[in-house]
């Protein structure tokens, strides 16, 4: 520490040590500073009762004790003034106003005495003296410094912003002790939430000029106080680790690495009291208790031990159940058919609490939104039986009153108010409450954990509705990136905003990059048309596809597909979980291959590029109808953890334009939540297509066309590459001998051309379990999961294939040709040699299982895949790693 700091810690040579003076908090701080009293006349008869001493012979001999005389009564003195002084920011008037002595009062000891106590409270003074001369009273004082500024060293683990709100002591106010010793407790009480026990603060004083100084908190931070040991003392009914399960705050160990229950935390200690006692009461011991729970923090301050002392009590089994109840709409005979507990089973004070939830949830739909549900225990200790009796006392039926939306400030109040499910004069029904929780949380602009909360009303039989939201961001500016063994490098970018303008409409523009294609897209959504229920939306959009293969290390395009278009959709809901959307759909496509690669004397060659995409050329016009059938029972559509969705499309191509077919498609979800934060969800789709008028009497020409089938893989499919699966024509070449002859066929998959021919058919399933972390990954955002995807795509006809095909450099030209000679007679010189194969088209399921992980991150949300294929056919392309990253605003 500077020289120049002088330190806060009692400091004096000639006070008494204090061994406290070591503890974490250094603040043994003397609250008084160094006073003299000083009297004339006292000091005048001093000197001379020392040298009267002095002046007795030291050996003269003890003598019997005279009787000692009275002391002479003090002189009474009259205070005629009283005079401030060395005051710097104070007045003297204002010193004056903090004592109780006055001018005319008796000046004595015990006055001189008074002043100082009244002056010290006040804690802006660090020295007083008082002097009486004849009267005339002069108190001279050391005003206390005033604070500059606070500053704190030391402090890595807790940021300043932590911790400089919990200082009470700021600038420019006047320094005490007292207030520092304070805030060295505050800030030490800080770190012990933190876990870091060993903490210490000691504070320093830097003095500077015009009696400023700055305080200086030196922070030992100290390491993290872990938990070593847990001790459990009287089970013998389970074991510690099972036990220990069930607890909150988790043994340090190096596996936990990164889980912030190793720490200790006496409210996290309080709380596992009350999980050991709901465990044992769902066993059936409602006897159970903790006798203690001991806290014993190690002498090097680094782990803590704790150790609890139960006592389990018997085991209980139910007894009678039967629900007494007073409201006429509920029959308790009834109600006690449905009940999950019966007599003989084992007591579950759990199924006791979900049996009031769900009584008091059947009132609330009734429309007794205050119904009191209590349940009566008759416990018999002879034959360790627990009797319920669940009483629904008589309430008034409720109406609404009002609804209230509070902390909307850009999105309206209608967006929120028309997703509820009741309004003003409904009758009360708990179900609906909960529905419209539901709907708005899905609306994803507010936060997750929304509820409409329940406020009684100016009557009895009335109730309010308020729906108090925090808005987060709508708009999402995503990024998504992947790797292909084919295109190795996949882009896509799309900015999009769910909450425009606060009306809940939905704009968007999309744009993806890769070498397979390019597209941009613009779409607008209107949920409520005319603030009527009825959705309206469009989107226009351009894609370009191109598909290319490898000759020789060159990639070659092998066909360009071009789509213009637009659809415009609109929704109506049939009931509650159940809407209607119809659909129109006008697309403008055109095919084309590069002619000088492709083409032999104007037309497109099968052997250079093949029957199937010789058969895919051309322009052509689509327009297609659909409809869906949409049911929606999910908890929220962003991030659901219960409940069951499915879709039914339709859609017929041929109502004007040259393209016609038929084409249904399906797929539904349901999500199941397991307890303790494990999500379990299984999805599934399907579909297939059949062409509505025959395209060729050729046999290998498959009627419905190559752009309108269905492919199958990444992002569908986790494991597999771009369209990686189902039916495809793969070119295998031959590799050259030095001398120019072919040799045998390459084995490297990736020189040989892949084209996807995709099919009629096709299913795919997903099974993921979202698997939840410690608290500390949760803040971080972290949402690790296991997967497994099984899927197929087949159904094509089998086209047209070679084999044994050589192709030659044109003399001439250069360009490649399957002719051996040059126009003109001469040689044409050996390019490539190529076999087909027909692979794929199987509709044997593909499958890969692997974990992804979701993460919230600084720079938005990111998603990444690590997939293992168990199981593929010949011909599909694996892809094990794919990821993608976005952001909010």
């Amino acid at each position: 520490m500077n020289e120049r700091y002088a330190s806060l810690t009692a400091p004096a040579a000639a006070r008494a040590p204090n061994p406290a003076s070591a503890r974490a908090s250094t603040l043994a701080v003397a609250l008084l500073a160094s006073t003299t009293l000083v009297n004339p006349a006292l000091a005048q008869s001093a000197p001379k009762a020392k040298s009267a001493a002095a002046a007795a012979p030291a050996a003269a001999p003890a003598a019997a004790p005279a009787p000692v005389p009275a002391a002479p009564a003090e002189p009474v003195q009259l205070v005629t003034s009283i005079t401030i002084d060395g005051a710097q920011r104070l007045e003297p008037d204002t010193i004056r106003s903090y004592i109780r002595l006055r001018e005319g009062d008796r000046y004595t000891q015990a006055a001189a005495d008074q002043v100082l106590k009244d002056l010290f409270a006040t804690e802006l003074f660090a020295d007083v003296q008082v002097r009486n001369n004849a009267g005339a009273v002069t108190i001279q004082v050391k005003e206390n410094p005033v604070v500059n500024r606070i500053i704190l060293e030391g402090n890595k683990r807790l940021k300043e912003d932590k911790i400089l709100p919990e200082i009470k002591l700021s600038a420019r106010q006047i320094f005490t002790r007292s207030k520092v010793r304070a805030d060295v407790s505050r800030i030490i009480e800080l770190y012990k939430r933190q876990g870091r026990f060993a903490a210490s603060v000691e504070p320093k004083m830097v003095m500077l000029d015009q009696n400023r100084v700055d305080i200086v908190f030196e922070i030992s931070e100290g390491p993290k106080s872990k938990v070593r040991q847990i001790n459990i003392i009287g089970n013998s009914q389970f074991s510690d680790t099972e036990l220990r399960t069930e607890m909150v705050t988790k043994q340090s160990r190096a596996f936990r690495l990164f889980s912030s229950g190793t720490s200790y935390d006496p409210d996290r200690l309080a709380f596992d009291q009350q999980k050991l006692r709901q465990f044992y009461l769902t066993k059936g011991y409602a006897d159970f208790r903790v006798v203690s729970a001991v806290a014993e923090l190690t002498p090097d301050k680094k782990d803590f031990i704790i150790t609890y002392v139960v006592e389990e009590g018997k085991r209980y089994k139910f007894g009678d159940v039967k629900v007494d109840s007073q409201l006429r709409e509920i029959d308790g005979d009834s109600l006690v058919k449905k009940l999950p507990m019966k007599a003989g089973d084992w007591y579950n004070a759990k199924l006791v609490e979900d049996t009031v939830d769900s009584l008091s949830e059947t009132a609330g739909s009734l429309g007794y939104a205050f119904a009191n549900v209590q349940p009566d225990f008759a416990r018999n200790k002879d034959d360790l039986t627990m009797g319920i009796n669940f009483r629904i006392a008589e309430a008034p039926r409720v109406y609404v009153e009002r609804v209230d939306v509070n902390g909307n400030t850009l999105t309206q109040d209608k967006v929120i108010r028309r997703e509820f499910r009741l309004a003003e004069g409904d009758a009360f029904n708990s179900y609906q409450i909960k529905r419209s929780s539901n709907r708005i949380k899905s609306l994803g602009y507010f936060q997750e954990k929304f509820e409409v909360e329940q406020k009684p009303g100016t009557t009895p039989d009335r109730i309010a509705l308020e729906a108090n939201v925090e808005e987060k961001p709508t708009g999402q500016l995503q990024l998504s990136a992947g790797f292909s063994s084919l295109e190795s490098f996949i882009f896509q970018a799309s900015i999009r905003q769910d909450n425009f303008r606060g009306r809940g409409q939905t704009i968007g523009l999309s744009v993806d990059y890769s070498y397979y294609s390019r597209s941009v897209q613009v779409s607008f959504t209107e949920p409520y048309l005319f603030d009527r229920n009825i959705s309206m939306g469009v989107d226009v959009y351009r894609r370009d596809y191109n598909s290319f293969n490898y000759l020789n290390s060159n990639r070659n395009t092998t066909y360009k597909q071009t789509t213009t278009g637009f659809q415009i959709r609109a929704g109506v809901p049939l009931t509650e979980y159940m809407s209607l959307i119809g659909r129109y759909t006008l697309n403008f496509d055109d095919v084309t291959l590069d002619e000088a690669t492709y083409y032999l004397d104007g037309t497109c060659s099968p052997l250079l590029a093949g029957r199937y995409l010789c058969d895919a050329i051309g322009s052509r016009v689509s327009s297609i109808i659909g409809t869906s059938l949409v049911y929606d029972t999910l908890d929220n559509r962003m991030r659901p953890t219960k409940g069951t969705s499915w879709l039914l499309s339709g859609d017929i191509a041929g109502l004007g334009g040259s393209v016609k077919y038929a084409r249904i498609t399906a797929n539904a979800a349901h999500y199941w939540p397991l307890g303790k934060g494990f999500v379990f969800s299984l999805r599934g789709e399907g579909g297939a297509i059949a062409p509505l008028a025959s395209r060729s009497s050729d046999p290998t020409v498959d009627d419905v066309r190559l752009t309108d089938r269905f492919f199958l893989g990444q992002p569908q499919m986790r494991g597999f590459d771009i369209r990686g699966v189902g039916p495809r024509v793969l070119r295998k070449y031959y590799s050259r001998n030095s001398d120019g002859t072919f040799g045998a066929i390459t084995t490297d998959r990736n020189s040989w051309s892949d084209d996807a021919l995709g099919g009629r058919f096709y299913y795919i399933g997903h099974a993921e379990m979202e698997i939840p972390l410690g608290a500390g990954a949760r803040e971080m955002g972290l949402r690790p999961s296991i997967f497994m995807d099984a899927g197929a795509v087949w159904g094509v006809r089998r086209p047209a294939t070679s084999t044994g095909v050589v192709l030659y450099t044109d003399a001439l030209t250069g360009k490649v040709t399957t002719a051996a000679n040059a126009s003109d007679g001469t040689a044409n010189s050996t390019y490539q040699k190529y076999d087909e194969v027909y692979v794929g088209n199987s509709p044997q399921p593909r499958v890969s299982i692997g974990v992804g992980v979701n993460w919230n991150s600084p720079f938005g949300p990111f998603r990444i895949d690590f997939a293992k294929v168990l199981k593929k056919v010949d011909g599909d392309d694996t892809q094990p790693i794919t990821f993608n990253v976005g952001t909010q605003f």
